[in-house]
């Protein structure tokens, strides 16, 4: 839909939006009316550079051709139907997805915060049935962030965020432990405990990476206490960080993984994948979904994954990603930069403002957020090369100066 078309001018738009709509987010002060590859549009035809890809979404780029085909193509066909009939993008893209990252079962889902509901369900349902009634506690990570849903968000370690403040008590049931502390979580993991569940990026905790230690070790100690390890892979997943899942980076395998974001190229779709074993415990009944493995969404999925791995964006990922960590290293004010593959932090010292650079670079047509005070993040679309991180470190580069005047 083109602005041009409506009768309606930029501000109208805005008005409508403050009249109508429940706003909980920081609007940019700009109309998104079309994108392509790593550039978002406004109204003008002014290009953005887009280093944030919609939350980490479009990973092969801003309405990639072969999606958009695949969703045109579906929609004629069939656009929704319950989940008693066979539809064929569902079952071609289960087989795709549990080939690729060595799962047995997938079940879909809408988004990743449901995702990880149905994790933390099936998670709980095992041990529960498994080994009795108290054998449903869950160790996540301090500073973590798994969604905006009860379950989800009682599992994000972070009680002073707004995501959890003024909706009373959380769901029973979370314990939490610092990230890259493997002792701390052994520490928390008691006889009730049934699951670890971590990230192994914490995006929205400021960019932090999992070391190898803590990934490997936590896989090993759930083995020896028949334990499940449950990895949020919603932001990382699908060749963010340099392999198709991030969790290949440590060479592990979980009992369930979440995903979302990517995984639809821009359609909503999440899901959950498990082992045979752990999958048994959602029987008929259990758990469910109205639009969960939609037709339209499951065949964008399809599009979008046979991208990414056809033309190895997990590849591209680590190459650029290396990159673009190194130039970023040269910004002033820099503490630390921080990511894998293409999810990247930097840190700036006290003296810059990450919310006052994500403003600056808008200001400059480059598109990033910011975590905290201090830190701002960028998850560009997989497909960017070098030259785009260069217009990028220089436009951050701007900001950062103009911030010291």
């Amino acid at each position: 839909m083109k602005l041009k078309d409506t009768g309606l001018t930029f501000q109208d738009i805005k008005d409508k939006v403050d009249k109508y709509m429940i706003e909980t987010y920081e609007r940019f002060d700009f109309l998104a009316e079309t994108a392509k590859d790593q550039y978002m549009y406004d109204e003008n035809g002014t290009p953005y550079l887009d280093f944030y890809a919609g939350i980490a979404v479009n990973s092969a780029g801003n309405c990639n051709e072969k999606v958009v085909a695949a969703v045109k193509d579906q929609v004629e066909d069939i656009m929704h139907t319950f989940n008693y009939p066979y539809t064929i993008p569902q079952a071609l893209l289960a087989e795709k997805i549990c080939t690729t990252i060595g799962m047995d079962k997938i079940f879909y889902q809408n988004s990743g915060t449901e995702a990880n509901e149905a994790m933390i369900k099936m998670a709980r349902k095992y041990g529960v049935e498994k080994y009795g009634s108290k054998r449903y506690n869950i160790v996540t990570a301090s500073m973590g962030f798994h969604g905006r849903t009860f379950g989800a968000m009682s599992a994000t370690g972070q009680p002073d965020n707004g995501c959890q403040i003024g909706f009373g008590p959380m769901t029973d049931g979370f314990t939490y432990a610092e990230y890259n502390n493997l002792q701390a979580f052994k520490d928390a993991c008691t006889e009730d405990t049934i699951a670890i569940m971590v990230e192994p990026v914490q995006g929205e905790g400021g960019v932090h990476p999992a070391t190898m230690e803590f990934m490997r070790g936590l896989r090993e100690f759930c083995d020896e206490h028949e334990m499940l390890l449950l990895i949020d892979e919603v932001q990382t997943g699908w060749c963010r960080t340099g392999k198709v899942m991030s969790f290949m980076n440590y060479g592990i395998k979980p009992d369930i993984v979440s995903m979302a974001k990517a995984l639809g190229g821009g359609m909503p779709i999440g899901a959950i994948c498990a082992t045979a074993e752990v999958a048994k415990a959602f029987t008929p009944g259990s758990h469910g979904t109205t639009f969960g493995g939609h037709p339209v969404c499951c065949a964008a999925a399809l599009a979008e994954v046979n991208e990414l791995l056809d033309r190895d964006l997990a590849g591209n990922a680590a190459k650029i990603g290396t990159y673009f960590m190194e130039q970023l290293k040269t910004l002033p004010h820099v503490k630390e930069v921080r990511g894998q593959g293409l999810l990247v932090g930097v840190e700036f010292d006290d003296t810059i403002s990450g919310v006052d650079v994500k403003h600056e670079c808008l200001h400059r047509h480059l598109l990033i957020t910011a975590i905290g005070a201090h830190i701002i993040r960028m998850i560009p679309p997989l497909i960017i090369n070098e030259e785009d991180c260069d217009k990028a470190v220089a436009i951050i580069r701007e900001a950062v100066e103009a911030l010291e005047k």
